[in-house]
């Protein structure tokens, strides 16, 4: 059985290499496909205020990050669906689709590469919106780092 891995993020260019991997593989019975979606740890604002916390303000703290994770874990399932529901329209059998949700990364790339590692996957599927060269040099994107860091993986970038 050949493995194939998407990462979505409900972003229109995930939402292409869902719809790719649709189109050209929807003959395919032998595949599985494993939709991905990376967490990413709380920001930043959210563990430092620029003081020692007391007991009850880290307790306070404790219930926004919890309320913040349990709205972003909320928002997985309909993302979830969606790519689902392309790939069934396109051919590929729902038996076909698992969904996986990595939380907590603290590097979204990294988490990525090792899901497709350590999950025996054969191709990693990403979508990538067009930036400028200047603003991938600036800013970096996820996809940009995968590649540069995903030697030995077979990635298929959707632009």
């Amino acid at each position: 059985m050949n493995k194939m891995l998407i990462g979505i993020d409900g972003s229109d260019c995930a939402k292409g290499a869902v719809e790719y991997v649709g189109r050209q593989f929807a003959a395919n019975r032998d595949l599985r496909i494993s939709l991905l979606h990376v967490l990413p740890y709380p920001p930043a604002p959210f563990w430092d205020d620029g003081h020692i916390l007391s007991e009850a303000e880290k307790a306070l703290r404790n219930q926004v990050i919890e309320k913040w994770l349990a709205n972003q874990r909320a928002k997985l399932e309909p993302l979830f669906k969606e790519a689902a529901e392309i790939l069934i329209s396109q051919g590929i059998k729902p038996e076909q689709i698992e969904k996986k949700s990595i939380s907590d990364s603290t590097d979204i790339a990294e988490s990525i590469l090792e899901e497709t590692r350590d999950g025996g996957y054969q191709t990693l599927v990403l979508g990538r919106c067009g930036l400028s060269a200047s603003k991938r040099f600036l800013m970096g994107s996820v996809t940009t780092k995968i590649i540069n860091h995903g030697a030995g993986i077979a990635i298929c970038v959707v632009e």
